[in-house]
């Protein structure tokens, strides 16, 4: 709904408070109020959705897109439509003029959010929220008014923000953006240097090389995406380097100089010096704990990130008070959020069926929106083998999906499916996907893995032919 008009509470009591906006806090204050209770949701920016709707997920999506289209115009000689593409000046893209495109949608979502809020009657209250004890929260309002909201319960929601290291740290890294500055670039840098290699930096450099610019990743090991699966860091990474990016490996930031708006020259510790147009800062991220009033609930107590420590039940040591999403620092993804945040409030304020619901957080299924895109669930290779020992066994395919095809040798991308099971029934406990559309095959089969699939079932289900997918269904 709109905020509310006057900064005030409206009840003596709510039956339930949420601090912040984003998904995983509509999508609990939303399931709360659907069962008739009392709900307030604060959010301080007065944009609903958090950092997918805003700086996250969905304008990034939007920027792979785009890329994605880049790619695709430049393949459409080999299909046949070389008089439509003029390959010899091809086609730049329009960056100042889709940004504002871009923000317009992302508005519209806010909207969306806003409308939605409106639907289940969960009262909106834009301002800033403290916790002044186990059932009050303290909101300061845009005009600086303060006033208290009473409750049974308190969801903490506030989510991460990306980190930059300071000055002191690494001399001249204000002159970079974080990961969500990256949205704020109103123009597109000719040079950029992306500094990290988890998937934020890989998603943000795969975006900037699609689409033009000159780009260089620095990551202080030999590959990029460190945590994920041997095989995807080993396929990805010399495929990044063969389409153009820049990877500076075993590299330390030793200083930034230059200034905002560039140029500026990033020099590594080993000697190296790189001059480019923007730096982006995608080193990690912390969650939103610091002036949130917890000194005033002492035990709930936080990790070195600034996580909230919780239970299976996202609960902290007071029975009021909750935690999840990224502020609980657990799979940080919006889906996880939304799951955690609909169960917390199916088992507080649902019928008897829900009383002991709670997010299983094993084998959930993410993907990275690499060029070309990632699929991952379950286990890596190597933590099976930590885990299960020689029960572990592997089945491996790499191709080139059919797509590429007409393409001349050196454009055509790779493909690696990875099947990791273990014991006699080969139960799968780890699949892991790259290549063209990974990102959409991986939902199913995370089905199929959170069920329990074993190897014989896939093999006993019939491949769809001619698709990359099959590969998963027929590996021997």
């Amino acid at each position: 709904m709109p905020p509310v008009v006057k900064p005030e509470a409206t009840t003596d009591k709510y039956d339930y408070v949420v601090l912040g906006g984003g998904s995983g806090g509509v999508a609990s204050a939303r399931r709360a109020a659907s069962y008739g209770k009392k709900v307030a949701l604060i959010e301080s920016t007065g944009r609903l959705g958090g950092t997918c709707v805003n700086v996250g997920c969905v304008p990034k999506k939007i920027m792979w897109y785009a890329a994605d289209a880049a790619e695709r115009l430049r393949n459409a000689a080999s299909y046949g439509f070389a008089n439509s593409v003029d390959t010899a000046a091809p086609a730049k893209f329009d960056w100042d003029s889709f940004k504002p495109k871009r923000d317009a949608y992302i508005k519209r979502l806010n909207g969306i959010y806003d409308s939605n809020l409106t639907k289940e009657n969960v009262e909106y209250h834009v301002g800033y929220a403290r916790i002044k004890d186990p059932n009050t929260v303290e909101i300061t309002a845009q005009d600086g008014t303060k006033y208290d909201l009473k409750t049974d319960y308190i969801g903490i929601t506030t989510g991460g923000r990306p980190v930059i290291p300071s000055d002191e740290e690494v001399p001249g890294a204000s002159l970079g953006v974080n990961s969500d500055g990256f949205f704020d670039l109103t123009s597109q840098p000719k040079r950029v240097a992306v500094i990290g290699a988890g998937y934020i930096a890989v998603e943000l450099t795969g975006i900037f090389n699609a689409l033009g610019s000159e780009a260089h990743i620095f990551t202080r090991g030999e590959t990029v995406l460190r945590t994920f699966d041997e095989d995807i860091q080993k396929t990805l990474t010399p495929w990044m380097e063969h389409t153009g990016v820049h990877v500076h490996k075993n590299s330390n930031i030793a200083k930034l100089e230059g200034q905002k708006g560039g140029p500026i020259t990033v020099h590594t510790k080993q000697g190296e010096s790189v001059e480019v147009d923007c730096v982006v800062w995608a080193i990690g991220r912390r969650s939103n704990t610091d002036d949130i009033g917890l000194e005033n609930v002492p035990d709930i107590k936080l990790n070195k990130r600034g996580d909230v420590i919780v239970d299976e039940y996202q609960a902290t040591p007071y029975k009021s008070i909750f935690a999840l999403g990224d502020v609980a620092g657990k799979s940080l993804l919006t889906p996880v959020a939304i799951a955690a945040g609909r169960r917390l409030s199916n088992r507080i304020f649902g019928p008897e069926k829900f009383k002991n619901d709670k997010l299983d957080y094993d084998n959930i299924p993410t993907v990275v929106f690499a060029h070309p895109t990632i699929g991952t669930v379950g286990l890596t290779e190597k933590e099976a083998r930590a885990k299960y020992g020689d029960a572990v066994k592997i089945y491996k395919s790499s191709f080139k999906a059919l797509y590429f095809s007409m393409l001349p040798e050196e454009h055509k991308e790779p493909s690696m499916f990875k099947l990791i099971v273990q014991g006699p029934e080969e139960k799968v406990v780890g699949i892991h996907i790259l290549g063209m559309g990974c990102d959409e095959i991986m939902q199913g089969f995370g089905v199929a893995v959170k069920m329990g699939a074993r190897k014989q079932d896939l093999d006993d289900t019939v491949a769809i032919h001619p698709t990359s997918a099959e590969e998963l269904v027929t590996l021997r």
